[in-house]
């Protein structure tokens, strides 16, 4: 499992192009590990300046 390989699976999981079997199998990782690679790179929102 590279960056290069699990950052392309979660482009096209995310696209909707594969399922999340799919795209772990194209990362060569495990669905789990493309689920928390998956949280680690989601944009978080941004903080109130309340």
């Amino acid at each position: 499992m590279t960056s290069k390989s699990v950052s392309t699976a979660l482009t096209l999981y995310r696209s909707r192009t594969l399922t999340l079997e799919q795209a772990a199998t194209v990362g060569g990782c495990s669905t789990a590990q493309l689920e928390e690679s998956a949280r680690a790179f989601a944009p978080t929102p941004a903080a109130s300046d309340d």
